[in-house]
């Protein structure tokens, strides 16, 4: 396995920059994902990492070698699509061969690794089935024992999930972790589902675009979102926002905000002065319905009309209107919730992230 190391990465489309100077440096061993909406450019730096995109600027490098002009079949990079991209008149056994065969690899060699990777994937029954005889989530252990047998130093995964049905994505994605353990192997993962990221990655990097917004562990950048791109991004439902302004009530640092005071641990932030406007961004499960979780020591409580809500059988997500502004709130032990009726809950003044207005970076100390 190796490192990948990438400066100053640019890619440029006629007058559009795709891709505006990426620099990132992903260890040995690392599970990496890059995740961020539709356009933002993490599946072109995959592909610039793959070889099957120039890169316009900047240097690559895998484990000790820059290789912006090697061919992808000399980087030791394996790559696996979303559309599988099995050859459909092979058997399973064949596809999983090919690869290696083409290369020169010996039979004996060919046999060794392919019966590996079929045990370890549970492809034993399939092997002389063809695709078309497979479900989704076989062909996709298909694709990944294909690129196992090449033994990279880097996996290269293209949104291999998304055209698996809701419940073959969970168990692949399980898949998917388990095998990258037991490999120890580097791989970068393109998604933009951010519950695959948070749940698959040692490191996430958050894109935007064309460039970085946030680089770190799946807790660093829920817990210490670095603006309010990625607060709103990562998390799910997403997190709620509303404008505020610092503050004081008596000897308290408070954000008012909805027509309430928030108190807040001050000592976190370095707090712009009293009066200036900010965002607070507060996440679902950090606004309690009366009775329903720990009732957080620091907050303020509120009552509010819902407007409707999501019945989940563990949670209920509750839509409901705070100081002109929809929020979510994540209900445990969930009950039924008529549209219209008026509840308590208690906003955990603790668990606030507060965002400067013009910047939308937070101001949440280092």
């Amino acid at each position: 396995m190796a490192n990948v190391q990438l400066r100053d990465i640019v890619k440029v489309y006629g007058d559009f920059v795709a891709v505006k100077g990426v620099d990132l440096d992903i260890d040995d061993g690392t599970f990496c994902v890059f995740v961020g909406p539709s356009g933002c450019g993490k599946s072109t730096i995959l592909r610039m990492i793959a070889g099957l995109e120039t890169i316009s600027h900047g240097d690559l490098r895998i484990g000790d070698r820059l290789v912006n002009d090697l061919p992808s079949r000399d980087r030791g990079i394996s790559m696996v699509f979303q559309s599988y991209a099995l050859y459909p008149h092979m058997s399973v056994r064949d596809n999983l061969g090919f690869g290696l065969k083409i290369a020169g690899t010996s039979a004996s060699e060919i046999e060794k690794r392919r019966s590996a990777a079929a045990s370890m994937l549970g492809l034993d029954p399939y092997m002389d089935r063809r695709p078309s005889q497979l479900s989704g989530g076989q062909r996709q252990r298909v694709a990944i024992g294909r690129a196992m047998v090449r033994e990279p130093d880097v996996f290269l995964f293209d949104e291999p999930l998304s055209n698996l049905d809701a419940k073959l994505r969970n168990q692949t994605r399980v898949e998917i972790k388990r095998l990258q353990r037991q490999l120890g192997a580097t791989v970068i993962f393109v998604t933009h589902d951010q519950v695959e990221a948070m749940t698959l990655a040692d490191k996430i990097v958050v894109l935007r675009d064309g460039q970085i917004a946030q680089v770190g562990t799946p807790i660093e950048v829920f817990e210490r979102p670095r603006n309010q791109f990625v607060a709103g991004f990562i998390g799910a439902p997403s997190m709620n926002f509303i404008d505020g302004v610092v503050a004081n009530a008596g000897d308290r640092t408070v954000i008012r905000a909805g027509g309430i005071d928030i108190p807040i641990m001050a000592e976190r932030f370095d707090l712009p002065a009293v009066g200036t406007p900010v965002v607070v961004g507060i996440r679902p499960e950090d606004i309690v319905p009366d009775g329903h979780g720990q009732a957080p020591a620091l907050g303020v409580d509120i009552t509010a009309q819902i407007g409707f809500a999501e019945m989940l059988g563990n949670e209920s997500l509750l839509f409901l209107d705070f100081g002109g502004t929809e929020m979510v709130s994540r209900m445990q032990r969930p009950r039924l919730v008529e549209p219209g009726e008026t509840i308590t809950l208690r906003i955990d003044g603790s668990r606030v992230h507060l965002f400067d207005k013009q910047t939308e970076n937070s101001v949440l100390k280092a």
